[in-house]
């Protein structure tokens, strides 16, 4: 008997990566059981027989036989005149087998029949990869870099699978080659155009990121005897996790970071030198702003839960190190804590010092606005730090900070 070799007259679906034989078997099934109805009608009788191990496939229509001349339903009936001609035998009341080949079918309806094999193979390897990507979500992978363009990156995984890490979502110190191997978090898995193509999203700028990180570095994470309260980032610049342990004889911080920063220190690597610091969760909200503006040191706090709002006063010396570097200490304390935080010297500041506005006349005033970005907003302010502190907390070359202390140090002698 004919049998219609599947594997042999569909060859291109032979080497498919994501589908075995059996399930590809299947997708045919469905394909011819489709194409069948179409030719002959929905009322039509088939059984297909599907040869998982050989590969090919025998196609049986049945008819009932009718008296020449009273066919009611051509697709389940079929004249004794015609019965015969397939077996002499054959009488009315009988049902008639008839075997369908590749011969049965119409170039076109060949054709047609690949096309939907290739749409139904490809819908199946697709969900197949959307369901296996939606349980990866908050996950880190590691994958190889195929292709950069300017607005995202290809990233292969080991099972060949196109993941998109956007521009928007790499740290923006990141520098990846071809070939490189890249990590990040799972973000998001998108269906889209009706579900006709997926998208699956990389995120380094992520949180969600950091924490897995954490968890990988920090056993007692892992296993949840400290566990991450808040984390708040400004990617590759700064960030802040505030960390809380269930064991009072586990210090969260020193377990955070390890002996002489060995567990954070591949973190700090792996986010291209993003500043992290931990900090002790407490429910006292004084205390968690305090702990939040590390490396500052506050003299007092004035809290405002109805408006969630707190000012912070400190001596002068102290202002510059809780806003930090392009203001970052403290839009991420303010975001850890969710107070609004304003930061004020204490009240007995030296009256003799002067604004740093007053010398616009001398000093640019791009160079005042990026002293006064770092807590220095007085001349005094700025000459209480070293030239090296001031080069590190700005954009500001070392030759105008030494000009910039010339002028200022004239104004008091």
């Amino acid at each position: 008997m004919d049998k219609i070799n599947l594997i042999e007259t569909f060859s291109e679906f032979k080497e498919l990566k994501s589908i075995d034989r059996e399930t590809l078997m299947r997708i045919l099934e469905d394909v011819f059981e489709s194409m069948l109805k179409k030719k002959f009608g929905e009322d039509a009788n088939f059984d297909i027989i599907v040869n998982v191990d050989k590969g090919d496939l025998e196609i049986w229509r049945f008819r009932d036989i009718v008296e020449d001349g009273e066919i009611e339903n051509p697709s389940v009936e079929i004249e004794l005149s015609d019965a015969i001609k397939i077996e002499p035998d054959f009488e009315v009341g009988e049902e008639v087998a008839e075997q369908i080949t590749l011969a049965d079918f119409g170039r076109r309806e060949i054709l047609s029949i690949r096309q939907n094999l290739v749409s139904k193979v490809l819908e199946y390897e697709r969900n197949a990869v959307y369901n296996k990507y939606r349980e990866k979500v908050g996950e880190v992978i590691a994958g190889e870099v195929y292709q950069i363009w300017k607005n995202k990156i290809l990233v292969l995984d080991e099972e060949g699978i196109e993941l998109t890490l956007p521009k928007s979502e790499q740290i923006p110190s990141d520098f990846f080659r071809k070939g490189d191997t890249l990590r990040a978090v799972v973000s998001k898995v998108d269906l889209k155009n009706n579900n006709s193509s997926l998208e699956i999203i990389l995120s380094r700028t992520s949180p969600v990121f950091l924490e897995r990180l954490f968890e990988a570095e920090v056993p007692e994470i892992y296993d949840g005897l400290i566990t991450i309260k808040n984390i708040v980032r400004v990617p590759g610049e700064r960030a802040k996790v505030a960390v809380e342990s269930y064991d009072d004889r586990i210090d969260p911080v020193g377990a955070c970071v390890g002996m002489k920063g060995s567990r954070i220190h591949g973190i700090v690597r792996e986010l291209r030198n993003e500043n992290i610091d931990v900090i002790n969760y407490t429910t006292n909200t004084a205390l968690y702003i305090q702990r939040a503006l590390s490396p500052a040191t506050i003299s007092s706090i004035t809290l405002d839960d109805e408006t969630m709002r707190a000012e912070v006063y400190m001596r002068p010396d102290q202002v510059s190190l809780a806003i930090g570097k392009g203001g970052y200490n403290i839009k991420l304390a303010g975001k850890l804590t969710g107070y609004e935080i304003d930061v004020y010297r204490d009240s007995d500041v030296d009256t003799e010092d002067v604004d740093l506005k007053e010398f616009n006349d001398e000093i640019d005033q791009w160079i005042i606005d990026e002293l006064k970005a770092v807590g220095c907003d007085t001349a005094k302010s700025v000459l209480e730090l070293s030239v090296q502190e001031l080069v590190n907390r700005t954009d500001l070359e070392e030759e105008t900070i030494n000009e910039v202390v010339r002028i200022l140090k004239a104004e008091f002698e």
